[in-house]
């Protein structure tokens, strides 16, 4: 279910350490795959620009195909981590327009979010916690208490991998609902930005240049996701500052 928390089996006999690893050695094999049969070669600019014509025929002739085939291709290079995401999230501006190309991007990197935070949370976070020092137990606690937004806040600014913020709340014991829930609304500013610059790739693969993806670093756009990052402290702030007031 996903609002179980990570403690939760403690009455089940452990697994033994490669059950719960199996998956992520599945996954490691998948990712190693991708490079070794040159399948990466289709997340870049180039096969886009490419094939630009043939795949808007076929989205325009394909509609709930191509839409249901996008959203499990989006969501398997998302849990495999494999980088090119944000030239699929481009494909998909370019194909769907904007709004539709949001919404089918939100939906397919969360599921592919969830897919390998379950699988690393499966395999990894019972070696995590056995391994964790006093520290890290207080850094977990911490985390665990204001979770949605702090993971609002890394889901907001992109400063940090997606890969890598789809892992630690695994190890963190993050309820995967929180997960879900930040992942889903956390992402969708940056990525109608990504699908807003694929929506407007025809002029320029006409003009010969390359998109520009520095763009959600640009004061106007990086400037209202931090003011959105600091709303989701809010919660966090308030309870630290109640608590002070309490304390006194």
């Amino acid at each position: 279910m996903l609002g179980t928390e990570h403690p939760q089996i403690q009455n089940e006999p452990t697994k033994p350490l490669w059950v719960r690893l199996l998956p992520l050695l599945l996954v490691a094999a998948a990712f190693a795959a991708v490079f070794i049969f040159g399948l990466d070669d289709y997340l870049g600019f180039e096969m886009l620009k490419e094939h630009r014509k043939t795949a808007m025929d076929w989205y325009q002739q394909n509609h709930f195909v191509a839409i249901v085939g996008f959203v499990l291709v989006y969501a398997l290079v998302v849990a495999l981590s494999v980088p090119g995401a944000v030239w699929l999230s481009l494909a998909a501006g370019f194909m769907m327009g904007t709004v539709v190309s949001t919404i089918v991007v939100v939906f397919a990197a969360t599921l592919g979010a969830l897919g390998i935070f379950l699988i690393a949370r499966y395999a990894l976070a019972d070696f995590f916690h056995e391994k964790a020092g006093a520290a890290v137990r207080k850094m977990e606690a911490g985390f665990q208490e204001n979770a949605l937004s702090y993971l609002l806040v890394l889901r907001l600014v992109p400063l940090f991998p997606f890969w890598l913020v789809n892992l630690v709340p695994a190890l963190m014991a993050v309820p995967a609902r929180t997960f879900v829930i930040a992942t889903f609304f956390g992402i969708i500013p940056g990525t109608a930005v990504f699908c807003s610059i694929g929506n407007g790739l025809g002029a320029v693969f006409d003009r010969g240049e390359m998109p520009n993806l520095n763009i959600v670093f640009q004061p106007e756009i990086f400037g209202p996701l931090l003011g959105l990052s600091l709303l989701s402290l809010l919660p966090v702030i308030h309870k630290k500052l109640k608590k002070q007031k309490d304390d006194e």
